[in-house]
C-alpha cells in the first residue's frame, strides 16, 4: 500500500467532503481506491496518523522460542556483525516447525524484537598482475542469422589490468564450459594463477570457497595450470569485476548491432573487435593506463596458452578387458595390449574418446559413433613387455579374410578368392 502525503491525506478529506467517489479521488492522486478507503476509515475512527497494522498480533510470535533458538545459534556460528539471513530462517520455520505465514510476517517480527544487526562493510582489493581472472555467464536472446535464438555468453576479465574477453556459446554444459576457457585464455594471451567462478554446477559440486570443484572442471584446471576460486554463496559482489562489466560490453553489443548477425562467427569477430577497441578508451585503475597497455604488461606473467587442454565432459577409471578393449557408453575401443587387465583413464570429448594411463595418452578413438565395436589392429603388435606377451598373431584365414575386407567388392579378384579357398584346404 503506497504511503500517503500530508498534503494527499488532506487532499482526500477535501474531495470526500465535496461528494466525490473514492474511484476518482484515487484517479486524481494515482493512488488506488483500495488506498483512499483505507485513509478515509482511520480517520473516521479516530486514529488519523496510526498505523493499524502494528497494533496486529504477528504469525512469527507462535514460533518465537523457535526464532529465539535459531538466532542465537546463528549468531554463534556466524560471530558478530554478519547480517542474519532471515529467508534460511523462514525455509527453516516452515520445514521444521510448519509455520503457515509468509516471509514479510517473519521479517516484521524480528525487526520489531530485535536490533539491526552490525553492518560490515566489505575490504576493496587490487590484485597484483597475472593473479586472476574473474569469470561468469550471461544470457540472451540475439538475432542470428534471420532468427531469434538463446545464446551464451562467457564473460573473462584479468582482475589487475582490466583485460576482457566475451566468448559466444550455444549451451553452458561442461564441454561448453571448458571451451570458453580455453578460447578465453586465449585472448588474455595465457592463464591467470587463478580463476574466481560463481558456484554454478559446471564448476562446483558442492558451493563456497571451502567446497568442493566439479571433479572434470578440477581436471582441467589442474591440466590448464590454474586453481580454482569459488565466490562465497550469495555474493555477487566478490566478482565485482566481472559483474560490473558483463553488462556494459553485451548492451554495446546490443546498442551497436539491433538488427543482429549473419552467424555467430559474425557475432564473435563483431565482440571481439568491441572489446579490442574498448581497451584503448578504458582505463586501468590499478596503474593509471589504457587498459591495453596494462593488459600488454599483465600477459608477461601469465602461464602460455601451450599448455590448454584438450576439453572434456566425462572422466572416468575402466578396466581393460582381456581381449584389449574398454566399455564405454556401450561400445568398446581397443587400446594397446600391454594395458590388458590395467587400468586405464577414460575422458570423453566433443568427438572423440582418449584413454591415459599413468598420465599419458595411450588411445583415442572416434565417439559416438554407429560401430559398437572400435578396434586398432596395431594396438595388437609390438615387442612383448615385461608383464605381456602380445597376442597370438593372426592365422593364413584370418589374413586372408582382412585382405578380402579392405579391398573394394567391385575390385575384389577371382584369385584373390581362389587363394582363399587354398587356405581352407
Amino acid at each position: 500500500m503506497p504511503r500517503l502525503t500530508e498534503n494527499e491525506k488532506v487532499t482526500i478529506e477535501g474531495l470526500n467532503s465535496k461528494n466525490e467517489t473514492n474511484r476518482s479521488v484515487a484517479r486524481r492522486l494515482g493512488v488506488s481506491e483500495g488506498t483512499v478507503r483505507y485513509h478515509l476509515r482511520k480517520v473516521r475512527e479516530g486514529r488519523r496518523d496510526e498505523d493499524g497494522r502494528r497494533e496486529k498480533r504477528f504469525l512469527a510470535q507462535e514460533h518465537a522460542e523457535a526464532i529465539e533458538h535459531w538466532l542465537c545459534e546463528r549468531q554463534s556460528e556466524d560471530g558478530q556483525g554478519r547480517t542474519r539471513n532471515l529467508a534460511e530462517l523462514y525455509e527453516w520455520l516452515v520445514a521444521e516447525h510448519g509455520y503457515g505465514g509468509s516471509y514479510r510476517s517473519v521479517w516484521r517480527y524480528v525487526r520489531a524484537h530485535y536490533p539491526r544487526p552490525k553492518r560490515r562493510p566489505y575490504r576493496r582489493v587490487e590484485l597484483p598482475p597475472g593473479a586472476q581472472a574473474q569469470v561468469d555467464w550471461c544470457e540472451r536472446r540475439l538475432v542470428i542469422g534471420g532468427q531469434e535464438r538463446t545464446v551464451y555468453g562467457f564473460f573473462m576479465v584479468l582482475a589487475h589490468s582490466r583485460a576482457e574477453a566475451l566468448v559466444w556459446r550455444e549451451s553452458m554444459d561442461q564441454l561448453h564450459w571448458q571451451q570458453a576457457h580455453n578460447e578465453g585464455f586465449a585472448r588474455m594471451g595465457g592463464v591467470p594463477a587463478t580463476v574466481r567462478i560463481d558456484n554454478l554446477a559446471t564448476g562446483m559440486d558442492k558451493a563456497g570457497p571451502t567446497g568442493r570443484v566439479n571433479a572434470i572442471y578440477a581436471r582441467y584446471a589442474a591440466a590448464a595450470g590454474f586453481h580454482v576460486d569459488a565466490c562465497p554463496v550469495r555474493l555477487p559482489r566478490a566478482k565485482g569485476k566481472v559483474e560490473r562489466r558483463i553488462g556494459a560490453l553485451v548492451g554495446s553489443i546490443l546498442r551497436k548491432a539491433p538488427e543482429g548477425f549473419d552467424s555467430l562467427e559474425q557475432l564473435q569477430a563483431f565482440t571481439d573487435a568491441l572489446a579490442s577497441a574498448s581497451a584503448w578508451k578504458r582505463l586501468c585503475p590499478a596503474s593509471g593506463e589504457s587498459v591495453a597497455v596494462a593488459h600488454a604488461r599483465e600477459k608477461e606473467l601469465l602461464r602460455g596458452c601451450e599448455c590448454l587442454p584438450e576439453i572434456f565432459d566425462t572422466v572416468l577409471t575402466r578396466k581393460v578387458r582381456g581381449d584389449c578393449t574398454v566399455p564405454f557408453e556401450g561400445r568398446s575401443y581397443s587400446v594397446p595390449f600391454h594395458l590388458a587387465w590395467q587400468q586405464v583413464e577414460v575422458r570423453g570429448g566433443p568427438g572423440t574418446v582418449s584413454f591415459l594411463h599413468a598420465g599419458r595418452e595411450v588411445a583415442r578413438h572416434r565417439r559416438a559413433t554407429a560401430e559398437r565395436v572400435l578396434v586398432d589392429p596395431s594396438h595388437y603388435e609390438g615387442p612383448a613387455t615385461n608383464t605381456h606377451e602380445p597376442p597370438l598373431p593372426l592365422g593364413k584365414m584370418g589374413a586372408r579374410l582382412l585382405e578380402i575386407a579392405e579391398a573394394p567388392v567391385q575390385l575384389r579378384s577371382a584369385e584373390l578368392y581362389q587363394r582363399l579357398m587354398e587356405v581352407a584346404r
